[in-house]
């Protein structure tokens, strides 16, 4: 572990699960915009405890800290044989001091925490909190690359393109649609995966195709293999944006596998599946912020969502992490 690390919290980070500081896979915990400024990290971690935009079950403030706690195997991964953090500097920063029921607030507060990340140049990963988190956090990243100039790929079983949900502009199943009014991401440059079930509503899928939305419905999925519909997902993605930013909400998987989300929908992804396509994104593209959102904990059974999710940020560390070691750039501009 990094020779920066004084004993006292090399000790807390070096115990095992459950004992010692619980920070995400052990790394490093920062407080202060000046310690990033003399660590100098390629991600920082980044939680973002908000709920108040549920629409169902809430507890996805408490995403974070399950997140944080989850089992943490080892850092050696065995398809690319390297020690992840060899390559790449991660450490943890924390949370976003949220308010509950206040958005205007919280929303600020989670712009700034991931502000501080990014306009040092380093890449923030986002734990949610529900997924209107990612209004903020992909907005932040965007405010600091350039408006357009950010495509996003969206894990998901629902679109998450409403105007509103029962009046609420800033619901979980808005954010979508504020990132793309605002200018933030462009409608043609966000690419959907995992889209299932019985929402939203015909009039919001023609407000997405006239937004020129890519979409790929979990019966792409099963008719053309995982397989084919990575290459698709890819090609749309560097389909002009330079930098990716990727949002995963747990529930794109089958709630077999992840039953601690607030809005479970039957028919989803593998984890199989979901982690493969994660890591192929984070090697093949230029990943400058990401967000796993919606995990509920009191929902969840032997931590196996929370299990998931971590992975699901696992892979996506390595996959920067192999691009590192065959010499491609990653992370923010500048580094």
């Amino acid at each position: 572990m990094d020779d920066r690390i004084p004993p006292g919290m090399r000790e807390q980070l070096d115990g095992f699960d459950g004992t010692g500081l619980g920070t995400f896979g052990h790394r490093p915990f920062l407080t202060e915009p000046g310690q990033l400024d003399e660590w100098r990290p390629d991600a920082a971690i980044v939680g973002a405890p908000w709920d108040g935009g549920t629409s169902y079950r809430p507890g996805a403030r408490f995403g974070p800290r399950a997140l944080r706690n989850a089992h943490t195997p080892g850092t050696y991964h065995l398809d690319l044989e390297l020690e992840i953090f060899d390559h790449l500097d991660v450490v943890d920063y924390g949370d976003a001091p949220c308010s509950w029921g206040l958005w205007e607030p919280s929303r600020q507060a989670i712009y700034d925490r991931v502000s501080a990340v990014a306009t040092r140049g380093i890449v923030p990963v986002v734990l949610g909190g529900d997924h209107a988190i990612t209004w903020p956090a992909a907005t932040a990243v965007a405010d600091h690359l350039g408006h357009g100039s950010v495509g996003l790929i969206h894990f998901d079983a629902h679109a998450d393109t409403a105007n509103d949900e029962a009046g609420n502009l800033a619901s979980h199943g808005t954010p979508m649609r504020r990132l793309i009014e605002s200018g933030a991401i462009l409608g043609r440059n966000f690419v959907q995966v995992g889209l299932r079930g019985y929402w939203p509503p015909a009039d919001v899928v023609a407000w997405m195709r006239e937004q020129e939305m890519k979409t790929h419905f979990m019966q792409e999925i099963w008719e053309d293999g995982i397989k084919a519909v990575i290459d698709r997902v890819i090609d749309e993605a560097l389909d002009g944006p330079e930098y990716i930013y990727l949002s995963v909400d747990i529930d794109v998987l089958d709630p077999g596998f992840a039953p601690g989300t607030g809005t479970p929908e039957p028919g989803g992804m593998a984890p199989v599946d979901l982690l493969r396509i994660v890591r192929r994104i984070a090697m093949d593209t230029r990943l400058v912020g990401m967000d796993l959102v919606e995990v509920a904990p009191a929902y969840d059974h032997a931590d196996g969502t929370a299990n998931n999710g971590h992975r699901v940020i696992w892979e996506a560390l390595s996959g920067m992490a192999k691009r590192r070691v065959d010499g491609l750039e990653i992370g923010m501009p500048g580094r």
